[in-house]
């Protein structure tokens, strides 16, 4: 089976199954693209029984090539990658994505969710 973001975002309907499953996103982060940002990449996500089994994310403008295997890590240009160590989360920075959804209703979800993340004192 095939999920691609950009036949969701047409209307198409899409249903995770335990069939194996390609979940594709050719332009992930459309918006940025659109606005010249250059956070741009090609994901590609396999599924089977729900459960992701690896993944790979093109970074095209950086040119960076992130891989991930379930059990085996994730890497970035053959590099292996790690988290940082940081356990007190006042030490850490936080990324948040807003997301495209413009409905009042999970507008006011990610507020209450940002507003909940703001007030922990982190570095930023």
């Amino acid at each position: 089976s095939f999920i691609g973001e950009e036949s969701v975002a047409a209307g198409e309907g899409s249903f995770l199954t335990d069939n194996p499953t390609w979940i594709i996103d050719p332009v992930d982060g459309t918006t940025n693209f659109v606005h010249r940002f250059p956070f741009v990449a090609v994901s590609i996500g396999f599924v089977v029984n729900k459960k992701v089994e690896f993944g790979i994310v093109y970074s095209c403008i950086e040119d960076k090539m992130y891989t991930a295997r379930k059990g085996k890590g994730a890497f970035c240009n053959g590099q292996k990658l790690k988290v940082s160590g940081q356990e007190d989360i006042t030490k850490s920075l936080l990324v948040t994505e807003l997301g495209s959804n413009r409905d009042p209703e999970t507008i006011k979800i990610i507020l209450s969710n940002m507003e909940r993340l703001l007030s922990i004192p982190v570095h930023g």
